[in-house]
């Protein structure tokens, strides 16, 4: 069995990709800062989930952008590092790219940092498809050019995907980039349409919506990220791999299917769109499938009626949450 360090263990894509390690009888080193980024008790959720599962989860309540955390883990040995905290958020980086910088690019360093000094030889690290900015070539291959991000989080996650390409090039460190496209599902984050339009649609309480409603986004299943992201451990090299799911969905037809599986109404209200968000959004994803052998595997009706499921069996807090 294997020693991973997972960053960002508290978080929505880091709690699954966690728990899946830990199913598998691994050891997992969980770190995470518990930021105030979105309301902290879904992140509380998430961690207490992780502790009662498996005595072979040690947890750190350290922010990565601090140095001191390479003294702290300096004497650990890792078989790789899974480097999912970040900062993430495209319109809340307009108003603080400062923080997204120090958290997605000094955070990134020092992982980096700690694989040298601890002699850890895989990097697996998440990136966005928000690099891709506003890319006219769907579905998006990783060719596509990434360098007009539009955004202070895109462009502190492609800053982190160039420094990673430093260290694989003067340390050999084995590096692979994941360049997510919209994941959602149970215990997600309060802070993405999925959730909200769930909790509002669910609570009787407005639908705020930012547009005509008729941007699409390839949405995709936490599970099938998570999995996906194990996969990526295997040797590759340096490698940039997007990870989507098949299906994309304008967010009125999203709104629609809530409704159905709910079997409530969304009262909708609309306001001008954000100069921060693309129209649409499709991942190609034959890297993935040639390179790791992986593809999504839950469909949008499936992911979403199981996260109006968890949704409903944790009403009591959750619709209190946040957003």
């Amino acid at each position: 069995m294997a020693i991973y360090l997972v960053t960002g263990a508290a978080g929505f894509i880091g709690a699954y990709t966690a728990s899946l390690l830990l199913l598998e009888g691994h050891t997992v080193i969980g770190v995470d800062n518990m930021n105030e980024a979105y309301d902290v008790r879904m992140k509380e959720y998430r961690l207490k989930c992780l502790v009662e599962m498996m005595k072979k989860f040690t947890f750190y309540k350290q922010d990565i952008s601090d140095k001191s955390i390479m003294h702290q883990l300096q004497n650990e040995k890792f078989d790789a590092i899974i480097h999912l905290a970040a900062r993430a958020g495209v319109r809340k980086s307009i108003a603080d790219p400062r923080k997204f910088f120090s958290s997605n690019l000094t955070g990134t360093l020092n992982m980096l940092e700690i694989c040298r000094d601890t002699g850890t030889n895989k990097f697996v690290i998440a990136s966005t498809s928000s690099v891709y900015g506003a890319s006219r070539s769907y579905p998006t291959p990783e060719t596509a050019s990434s360098s007009e991000p539009l955004q202070p989080y895109a462009a502190s996650k492609k800053a982190a995907e160039v420094l990673c390409h430093t260290y694989h090039h003067l340390y050999g460190i084995d590096v692979s980039v994941l360049r997510y496209f919209t994941v959602y599902g149970p215990k997600g984050r309060p802070d993405l349409a999925l959730f909200r339009f769930v909790q509002w649609i669910y609570e009787g309480r407005p639908v705020r919506l930012n547009g005509d409603g008729q941007q699409s986004r390839g949405f995709t299943y936490v599970g099938d990220i998570a999995l996906g992201t194990i996969s990526a451990l295997k040797p590759v090299g340096f490698e940039i791999m997007n990870m989507g799911g098949g299906e994309v969905i304008t967010i009125n037809a999203l709104i629609g299917l809530i409704e159905e599986i709910t079997g409530k109404r969304a009262e909708v209200q609309r306001y001008p769109s954000n100069p921060g968000d693309v129209w649409t959004s499709w991942a190609d994803t034959t890297k993935a499938r040639k390179l790791l052998g992986w593809e999504p595997k839950v469909d949008m009706r499936a992911g979403v009626e199981q996260t109006v499921e968890w949704y409903e069996k944790e009403r009591a807090w959750a619709s209190d949450i946040k957003l």
